[in-house]
């Protein structure tokens, strides 16, 4: 799975989640637009009155995001809140502020795998390539043949700089998956990084 692939991956679940939320609140008022008509003698079918509409309202999802956000910080204790809390913060490019509640994920949960790759690629995305490296190892220890992590793994080391760590990454990109899509790239990368020197 590439880089890429994860965050298509993460941002599918976040909007999925979005997605979600909307339909549920659609229902919502779908269903007190039912009551009120019922209570007023209309039928329940009746097209919404003045002031109600069918549209999620932007306020409210606001509101949703911030209480998740509230709740992350209010809960220092609950995984899945810090996760949640990091993939909003992600998705809206706040990447520290995503590695911040990784980084607590990660302490109640030092084994997940998941936690420990997203730490990886929020690092990348943050250009802390040097933290980003740390975590991709950490990940590469616990499974050693995921092809997203050694590309990740790759990356981080060539906009680091650093062409030996590159070309180790690199070569086990190419043993766990010699058609990695990735791999022509980094090879480019990789020997413009040595001609520079």
């Amino acid at each position: 799975m590439s880089r890429e692939n994860l965050l298509f991956a993460i941002i599918g679940i976040l909007l999925g989640f979005i997605v979600g939320f909307m339909l549920a609140s659609s229902m919502s008022q779908k269903q007190t637009q039912q009551l009120a008509a019922a209570s007023q003698g209309l039928p329940a079918d009746h097209p919404p009155i003045a002031g109600q509409s069918g549209a999620p309202d932007p306020q409210a999802m606001r509101a949703q995001v911030a209480a998740q956000l509230e709740k992350a910080k209010n809960e220092p204790n609950n995984f899945d809140a810090q996760m949640t809390a990091a993939k909003l913060y992600y998705q809206i490019e706040r990447y520290d502020q995503a590695i911040e509640f990784l980084l607590k994920a990660n302490a109640l949960k030092p084994t997940d795998y998941q936690t420990v790759v997203f730490l990886g690629v929020a690092n990348l995305d943050a250009e802390h390539y040097d933290q980003a490296e740390k975590w991709y190892r950490a990940a590469m220890k616990m499974k050693s043949d995921d092809v997203m992590v050694l590309a990740g793994l790759a990356d981080a080391t060539l906009r680091k700089g650093d062409a030996r760590a590159a070309e180790d990454a690199i070569a086990k990109l190419e043993k766990a998956d010699p058609n990695a899509e990735d791999l022509a790239n980094f090879r480019t990368r990789l020997a413009s990084l040595k001609g520079g020197k």
